[in-house]
């Protein structure tokens, strides 16, 4: 009982400074705001936990995206579109609104920020999860000398996926189902059409032989393995859509040494020595691959910000921010884009790390 207890103090507590935060952005008067904390009071001691409003659902997702310190698209916190389908419980429905999420997203290729919202977590029961890391992801296949074809970081999905009965074709980019996990702990596979976020092939504009590589990404990332929580409520399925930076693809997927590591492919390609690092072909690798993200995704006609653009935009929100007396929460290490850093304002900038709620959190 006590840590029963403990649980719906913590939550009050925290459900006291979300409605703060409501009543003084969202201009709610003073009535308004003591009547509804009276009513979340109520709820609370009733049944250990409340249901937001609409009203307070949209505003606590936003002020999750604007808290997080690892994003750098702060700027566009306020266009985050946010659907309501905390009513849905079973599989079938929620893979559904997973497509739509998809659909809605890609928006023809003008990505629109959004995030889909089911089920809370409450004292007496567990909202449904998303295994899967993103609703889009490329199957990493361990060969028997322990190589890998496909994507490493998702070698531990796809044999999970594969003792369930998934099989795949064994390709460098074979898309994997989403794996969720109701309410009732049962595992669910659910296979995503590909129109609703199509892949992009990676071509380059001075090298033909690029498009020889076969390379291809997905249209824009939607992460769904992190948990939201708003004013001492926990939504464990919140998947969130946006469009992505240049170097999450050229420079991290494809460059990383544990991820498609085509650093040293490219370099030989380019006829660049590859056997001492003072010659930075890595970097020269590194800026051609780049390259060939951007003017694919841009031929594709799908929305995609370069690194230096989103470092001017997070930097422009940071001064407004910090003119109006607000503090940001930023992670360094995450906001500033692995390649050209110190190029960019963002590098000379020091940023409060502290987590502060609402935020999402991984497990």
């Amino acid at each position: 009982m006590r840590n029963i207890a403990t649980t719906i103090s913590a939550a009050r507590d925290e459900a006291e400074v979300f409605l703060d935060s409501c009543s003084r952005e969202l201009a709610w008067d003073r009535q308004r705001h003591q009547e509804r904390w009276r009513q979340v009071q109520h709820e609370l001691a009733g049944t250990g936990t409340y249901r937001h409003t609409r009203e307070e659902l949209e505003f606590g997702a936003k002020l999750a995206w604007r808290n997080h310190t690892r994003c750098i698209g702060k700027l566009h916190w306020r266009t985050l579109t946010v659907r309501d389908c905390r009513d849905l419980s079973d599989p079938s429905s929620i893979s559904a609104a997973l497509v739509d999420q998809l659909r809605w997203s890609y928006n023809d290729g003008q990505i629109r920020p959004l995030i889909t919202i089911f089920a809370q977590d409450t004292p007496l029961t567990q909202g449904p999860r998303i295994i899967s890391h993103q609703l889009v992801r490329y199957a990493g296949y361990v060969q028997p000398d322990g190589t890998v074809v496909g994507d490493p970081s998702n070698t531990g999905l796809t044999a999970r996926l594969r003792s369930m009965g998934w099989q795949g074709c064994g390709g460098a980019f074979d898309r994997l189902p989403v794996l969720l996990c109701d309410s009732q702990g049962r595992l669910t596979c659910h296979v995503m059409p590909p129109e609703v976020s199509p892949d992009v092939l990676i071509t380059h504009p001075g090298y033909p032989w690029f498009a020889d590589l076969g390379l291809r990404w997905y249209a824009y990332p939607t992460v769904s393995d992190m948990r939201m929580e708003i004013g001492g409520v926990t939504y464990p399925a919140a998947p969130f859509s946006g469009w992505y930076v240049s170097t999450e693809i050229g420079a991290r997927n494809f460059g990383d040494t544990d991820r498609y590591n085509l650093l040293p492919t490219v370099a030989r390609k380019l006829g660049l020595p590859v056997d001492h690092d003072r010659t930075l072909w890595k970097d020269r690798a590194l800026v051609e691959l780049n390259v060939a993200v951007l003017t694919s995704f841009e031929a594709a006609g799908v929305r995609m910000l370069d690194h230096h653009t989103m470092a001017d935009q997070f930097h422009r929100y940071v001064q407004t921010q910090r003119r109006n007396g607000n503090a940001v929460h930023a992670d360094w290490s995450w906001i500033v884009p692995p390649m050209a850093g110190s190029a960019t304002p963002v590098y000379h900038q020091a940023y409060d790390g502290t987590t502060v709620r609402p935020n999402f959190f991984r497990d």
